[in-house]
């Protein structure tokens, strides 16, 4: 789509992109989201991509995704073997209500900032215990967890011309066994809910993850094996304002789905395997 009030693109923004934000203004990397619906009030498009910022950087300490990383790098990935829950990388990137094209040009950091709660990139990096690190305007940097990230259905916590720059998932989390379900109304359609597991090995300790039927993202942990009751009545005090309503499912709907799909995952990873 033409966006017919854009009067400016800035092709090479400074090493400090924010330095001169003014209303008006978005952040422009992959623009696959940008570019398909109108945007009346914005005036002037910063281009991220000439930053030349390291799509994936794998560590001692885990693994640093760029915030331009296109979705195509990240599937293409190959984690070292002692990362067991690397698949997750790939399967999140499978979730995408996109054709593979679009993997092309869409980014890891574009998918968290539109924080839509069937985000599924916010999935992955809030199941793997991800951290963000935030560029504001004025030079400063903070980190936020992932889990505090996205506040509400296309909210966050980002101020005016603050920018994520990276996220870091830690070695440890990539060394978790994992289960994820998903559920959709079509083949290849949005996620109604989409619930990741995640287990140290050796011990018996549960985080269970649930996206897509939240508006923002839950964790649930337990630091030894829960029973199904346990993990039933977790689920059960998530506020009701907090369940998410579209044309994908009512918040009774994905309550439901959310109970049947975290009893699996529980199942799968007390009985010791990847599922």
């Amino acid at each position: 789509m033409d966006l017919n009030t854009i009067g400016e693109v800035v092709r090479r923004p400074s090493d400090r992109p924010g330095a001169d934000w003014r209303e008006g203004d978005a952040w422009l990397a992959g623009g696959t989201w940008l570019f398909s619906a109108e945007q009346p009030d914005l005036r002037r498009l910063v281009d991220l991509t000439a930053l030349g910022w390291d799509p994936l950087v794998p560590g001692d300490a885990g693994l640093e995704i760029g915030a331009t990383c296109t979705i195509r790098d990240l599937y293409a990935f190959t984690p070292p073997a002692d990362w067991i829950a690397g698949p997750l990388l790939a399967q999140s990137c499978e979730a995408f209500l996109s054709s593979f094209k679009v993997w092309n040009a869409a980014t890891v950091g574009g998918n968290i900032c539109l924080s839509l709660p069937a985000g599924p990139m916010i999935t992955l990096t809030v199941a793997l215990e991800a951290a963000y690190e935030l560029w504001a305007p004025d030079g400063s940097i903070r980190t936020v967890d992932a889990l505090d990230f996205v506040t509400g259905n296309h909210r966050n916590v980002l101020v005016p011309g603050e920018i994520l720059r990276r996220i870091r998932i830690p070695a440890h989390a990539l060394r978790k066994r994992t289960a994820h379900r998903r559920f959709t109304l079509t083949r290849l359609g949005r996620s109604t809910v989409f619930l990741v597991g995640t287990r140290t090995p050796g011990r018996s300790d549960l985080l269970l993850t649930v996206t897509a039927g939240t508006t923002r993202p839950v964790r649930i942990a337990f630091d030894s094996a829960p029973d199904a009751r346990a993990v039933q009545q977790s689920i059960n005090a998530i506020p009701a304002d907090v369940w998410f309503a579209d044309p994908n499912g009512t918040p009774d709907h994905r309550h439901h789905l959310t109970l049947h799909f975290a009893e699996e995952i529980r199942h799968a990873l007390t009985a010791g395997g990847q599922a």
